[in-house]
């Protein structure tokens, strides 16, 4: 039911082109002032990350929260458990599978979306900027641009390996399904 009514907004979230979004994000950032505290350039490349790996992990923290078997839900039913109690201790669980690969996609889209944002803000520093600078010095070395095109898949893989080692840390104790 969740699923249902969630889902067409993160679907119509995502079709919002990511380039003309970083200005936008940029100049409302411009604009903040609270007790003091100014936004940095480098936060509206973070927030257009979080943004770019929101999508997956909510889809898949979403298909996951519905893969609970409905014998079990009936069983947390019939021994009068709270909804928290359901949330925690059963829907949670049976989404992590779902929820892992989700989280590997949203590390490595998380990457795309600060180089986009680095591109299109003109932030110094980063990987996209790098690109931009490189990509003017082409005709004279254009193996400078690939070093900074591969530097970003790289940090895109190692990221999704960080989700991948975090996994298998964290879930090593748990028991494995059996098959029949």
């Amino acid at each position: 039911m969740v699923e249902r009514g969630l889902l067409p907004y993160l679907v119509v979230s995502q079709t919002v082109p990511l380039i003309a979004l970083a200005p936008l994000i940029v100049s409302w950032g411009g604009k903040v002032n609270i007790l003091g505290f100014t936004w940095p350039k480098w936060l509206s490349a973070a927030v257009l990350g979080a943004f770019l790996a929101f999508f997956p992990i909510a889809v898949g923290t979403l298909r996951g929260l519905a893969s609970a078997p409905s014998a079990s839900l009936e069983l947390m039913s019939s021994y009068a458990a709270s909804w928290k109690q359901t949330l925690f201790k059963l829907r949670f669980p049976a989404a992590i599978p779902f929820m892992v690969p989700a989280f590997k996609l949203g590390a490595s889209g998380a990457v795309v979306g600060v180089v986009v944002a680095e591109i299109s803000t003109g932030l110094k520093g980063g990987i996209g900027r790098l690109i931009i600078e490189y990509a003017r010095e082409a005709t004279g070395d254009p193996a400078k641009v690939f070093t900074a095109v591969f530097g970003a898949a790289a940090l895109g893989l190692a990221m999704a390996g960080f989700v991948a080692i975090s996994d298998v840390l964290l879930m090593r104790n748990r028991p494995k399904e059996t098959t029949t």
